[in-house]
């Protein structure tokens, strides 16, 4: 008789192997697509790239749109994890604040995307307007925060304020540089600075 112990260990090696399928089905689907562009990655070209069959592939994944549907929603995940550590990391309200609006905007550079056709797939998953709820609800509480200590103006309320914020730094993504990137930063800062308001 087994003890309990193996078929834990058993269960939790299955778990890493089957985690270790999809972050590589993920991985290789995003690359061929970026590569090749989206109607050219066909589920048997993921299989054959990943090294598994595709009936093991189906197991996974409906198909392509499902792969990349999964794989943006590891990178919104990802990208809201690395803002909540930003934002723990920095000092004051103000500079938390100023960390993590850097941080969405450089990621925002970072993470065009060149296909409008992918842009139009993965920005229509629930997922994302999720994921953006919680990125306004973390610069809405910095904000209040910051009028709270005097860091940010406190006669527009702290809701528009986010807007302003999120708006203003879509165009990090048109941006040539992470230097332009910085200074468009510093402008949307400059407007939420409590010497912009009127008195």
């Amino acid at each position: 008789m087994y003890s309990g112990v193996v078929p834990k260990l058993w269960n939790e090696t299955i778990e890493a192997h089957r985690r270790a399928v999809r972050d590589a089905t993920l991985d290789t689907t995003a690359a061929l697509v970026a590569e090749h562009g989206l109607r050219s990655v066909t589920m048997s070209r993921i299989a054959e790239e990943t090294g598994i069959g595709r009936a093991t592939l189906y197991k996974y994944f409906s198909g392509v749109e499902a792969i990349l549907l999964a794989w943006h929603e590891r990178q919104i995940t990802s990208h809201l994890e690395y803002l909540a550590e930003v934002q723990d990391q920095a000092g004051d309200p103000g500079e938390r604040l100023e960390a993590v609006l850097e941080a969405y905007a450089l990621i925002s550079h970072e993470s065009q995307h060149h296909d409008t056709e992918l842009a139009a797939l993965l920005h229509r998953d629930e997922h994302v307007a999720r994921a953006q709820q919680q990125l306004r609800d973390m610069i809405q509480d910095l904000l209040t925060e910051g009028a709270e200590t005097g860091d940010v103006r406190d006669d527009v309320a702290p809701d528009e304020l986010a807007s302003y914020c999120l708006h203003a730094l879509t165009a990090a993504s048109s941006l040539p540089s992470k230097a332009a990137v910085r200074r468009l930063v510093t402008v949307t800062l400059a407007g939420l600075h409590p010497r912009a308001g009127t008195k």
